[in-house]
């Protein structure tokens, strides 16, 4: 699948991952490849991403990623939007 992560100032991430769990209006939920399409709030939280390949060197100086190991990701958000269909996520933030 692949992921974007954008707020207003910047793309924070853009990449090809594996899951990503999302802070929902009603709790945590995650999306999968093969997920059916979908459109969602998000409150503020942590955005989990289990990355397909290591992030590069790049995207490893972006101080809103925090690496949770070399597969791992979590970028906090304060809001936002989720849009996913074709394996395609766009996660529009605060």
């Amino acid at each position: 699948m692949h992921l974007e992560i954008i707020t207003p100032e910047t793309k924070v991430f853009s990449g090809e991952v594996d899951a990503v769990q999302l802070p929902g209006l009603d709790g945590s939920f995650q999306v999968l490849k093969g997920h059916a399409p979908i459109i969602s709030a998000l409150d503020a939280g942590k955005v989990k991403v289990d990355l397909s390949a290591p992030l590069s060197e790049e995207q490893q100086e972006n101080k809103l990623i925090e690496m949770d190991g070399l597969k791992t990701i979590r970028v906090a958000i304060k809001g936002g939007v989720v849009e996913l269909m074709n394996d395609r996520i766009i996660v529009l933030a605060e």
